[in-house]
């Protein structure tokens, strides 16, 4: 049984977020932007170039946080 309280997921996500997901991509890389969204997310890997999509659910599994936000500076995701 899985313990909700162990399960972090991000909520929100716009495109050209960069995101951290769980597990590296083959090439090394863990740093993804997001290129489109909608019932699919489509992502391109920042180390190599390759591009995924994924299903919503199955990204929101996979993704750990979002590292640079598209339409904020830096600072303000380093204050919360």
């Amino acid at each position: 049984m899985i313990d909700i309280r162990m399960v972090v997921m991000i909520e929100n996500f716009n495109l050209g977020d960069t995101v951290k997901m769980k597990k590296p991509h083959p090439c090394g890389s863990s740093e993804w932007v997001i290129t489109r969204t909608g019932a699919d997310i489509k992502i391109k890997c920042l180390g190599c170039g390759r591009i995924v999509m994924l299903d919503r659910e199955l990204f929101l599994k996979r993704a750990a946080k979002i590292t640079v936000r598209a339409n904020k500076p830096k600072e303000e995701l380093n204050d919360k």
